[in-house]
């Protein structure tokens, strides 16, 4: 989330470079981070797709107001909930809510929130398991006596 911000502030003419510097300053080698450069190179491959999800659930609120905190939090929760379906939607949704907390305003946490919340209406598939995964007690029984 961190170098989404940095990216939409000052977006760089490569961004595996200053990824690499972003690295430099960070606690932990660049290889701790290998999931994260993943969401990082997604969120900005699917920009547009992702802006304009935003854009929609957004509603009566102009897309240039967004906080830019809050907007690099929704497009990494949005390239989850649509690309990473490994990834129980409430958990991306929760993950935003706290991110939201930790490195924003007060009322930032019910916005993503609200937005995120009403995207989820719209998904077809589970909203509290990963793709694959068994749905309740019963699928898994019945997963073992296949």
């Amino acid at each position: 989330m961190q170098f989404l911000y940095a990216w939409e502030i000052n977006r760089p003419e490569i961004v595996q470079d200053a990824l690499l510097s972003f690295y430099e300053s960070m606690e932990k080698e660049r290889a701790y981070y290998t999931f994260a450069e993943k969401l990082i190179y997604g969120v900005i491959e699917h920009i547009d797709e992702i802006d304009n999800h935003i854009r929609s659930m957004a509603k009566n609120w102009t897309f240039d107001r967004i906080a830019k905190v809050d907007l690099s939090i929704l497009r990494l929760a949005f390239y989850e909930l649509i690309y990473c379906d490994d990834i129980p939607p409430i958990v991306t949704i929760n993950e935003a809510v706290n991110l939201g907390k930790a490195f924003s305003k007060e009322d930032s946490k019910r916005f993503i929130n609200g937005i995120l919340d009403r995207y989820k209406n719209q998904l077809d598939r589970p909203l509290r398991q990963a793709a694959g995964q068994p749905e309740s007690a019963d699928d898994i029984l019945d997963g073992l006596v296949d």
